[in-house]
């Protein structure tokens, strides 16, 4: 009878456990979500060719806002949160026109900001038009620009996996296929939740192996302040440009959507009811996520699934577990040495990882799209001209560049140029009444 109210209690969504034990299960939670999380300053990073003080600004910068998101989200205020456990992290939809506006010297990484801000204002907004938002991304939708977003990705981890070379090393190679090696035998064999951490241990096994040929480089970490507070507006004072706005709307819109399968999700696993109202203050909380990225010069934050997946497989489905990862984010945000440690990650080592994250990007995408009737023709179209758009961008990176310079931000970004396509031929040639989005169905039924 005690074990069964034990467990009775440890389930509960408004229940806190002890606090060693809230400790333990909210630093598990990090270390499932951290990977993937720095992941995306470490690709914008990259493209960028941003110095090692601001790599590691923006990683420190990344996962305080990614703690600020996690507690609005976990504990709510006034009317935002979803008051689930859920863990927030930075978005990979944000990283093509991040990088679009920063290579731009006419737009930079101040107007993509200013965009951030806007379109956090636009979410909280919207956010009682759900219905009508998720009407805009069906599953034809959703598959193809998840789908282009992962293949776009990939050519970025392949570039890591040859260490940027055109003509890679072996040694680039050997250290890439040791990080995956090492996550495919975590995933088969590592027991319980751990094989969530394969991603993780295989970048701190392919670091560990890089040290020996001094691919690691630890210059300036004796300077680095052990702790030390992110000052808002670090990169100068927003400015605000149409492109930028458009296209970071778009990228709010499609994370309104993910967001919502999520929330969903989690809802009937912790058996929590969650109505239209329970919804709009979660989605109001994105928004609120993406201004405090905005001010921070961070991303802007969804859910992560991967800890939708940890809260299934360990039963623990307290708000307040995910409460403390979100203040050990915080905590992790303020210590410019670590950031450094992981600003020094060999891209070979990132280059392992990266095939496995961005390829499961794209295979989300894929099984999305496993879920539409392709005997309707016109979505074989909206899927093929998505595609087909989309990719303009990575196969030809100067094609549009005789347009206007404020149009970056749309055409030189492929996810946003596939999800532009792709909703206006949603729009144009499908029955939206007769093939909604599940999760509108699904509120439309309450």
């Amino acid at each position: 009878m005690l074990e069964t109210q034990l467990a009775a209690d440890i389930n509960a969504v408004d229940d806190r456990p002890p606090a060693g034990r809230l400790l333990v299960l909210g630093l598990q939670h990090v270390l499932v979500m951290y990977a993937g999380n720095v992941a995306v300053p470490l690709l914008v990073a990259q493209a960028l060719k941003l110095s090692t003080d601001q790599i590691a600004f923006l990683i420190n910068a990344d996962l305080f806002a990614a703690g600020v998101a996690t507690l609005i989200q976990t504990l709510g205020v006034w009317k935002f949160g979803a008051r689930l456990p859920v863990m927030m992290g930075a978005t990979f939809l944000s990283v093509s026109p991040m990088i679009a506006m920063g290579l731009n010297p006419g737009i930079g990484l101040r107007a993509f900001y200013g965009a951030l801000l806007v379109s956090g204002c636009i979410a909280i907004l919207i956010a009682p038009l759900i219905g009508t938002v998720l009407a805009l991304f069906p599953a034809v939708v959703t598959g193809s620009l998840i789908t282009l977003l992962g293949i776009s990705l990939l050519a970025v981890a392949v570039s890591w996996a040859a260490a940027g070379q055109p003509s890679p090393q072996p040694l680039s190679l050997s250290i890439s296929l040791l990080v995956f090696v090492v996550i495919v035998l975590m995933t088969k064999y590592a027991p319980g939740a751990w094989h969530s951490l394969a991603i993780l241990i295989g970048i701190v096994a392919g670091t560990l192996a890089s040290i020996p040929f001094g691919l690691v480089h630890l210059n300036g970490i004796d300077q680095a302040a052990w702790l030390s507070v992110i000052r808002p507006l670090q990169f100068g004072l927003p400015t605000f440009q149409i492109g930028a706005i458009v296209s970071m709307t778009i990228v709010m819109l499609v994370t309104l959507v993910e967001s919502t399968a999520v929330f969903l999700a989690l809802a009937e696993i912790t058996g929590k009811d969650f109505g239209r109202d329970d919804l709009v203050q979660a989605l109001r909380a994105d928004g609120l996520g993406m201004i405090a990225g905005g001010l921070c010069n961070a991303f802007p934050y969804t859910s992560f699934s991967q800890n939708v997946g940890l809260v299934n497989v360990t039963g623990v489905r307290s708000r307040f577990v995910c409460a403390t990862g979100g203040a050990i984010l915080i905590v992790l945000g303020l210590l410019p040495k670590l950031a450094r440690v992981v600003a020094a990650v060999p891209e070979a080592v990132l280059g392992g990882a990266g095939l496995v994250m961005f390829g499961m990007v794209a295979a989300t995408g894929v099984r999305i799209l496993g879920t539409v009737n392709f005997h309707h023709e016109h979505n074989l179209f909206i899927v093929a001209s998505s595609l087909g758009f989309g990719m303009i961008p990575t196969l030809a990176p100067h094609f549009f560049d005789r347009l206007p310079s404020w149009t970056t931000p749309i055409t030189n970004s492929g996810v946003v140029m596939g999800t532009v396509v792709a909703v206006a031929l949603n729009l144009l040639l499908s029955d939206r009444r007769r093939n909604p989005h599940p999760a509108a169905r699904g509120l439309a039924s309450e």
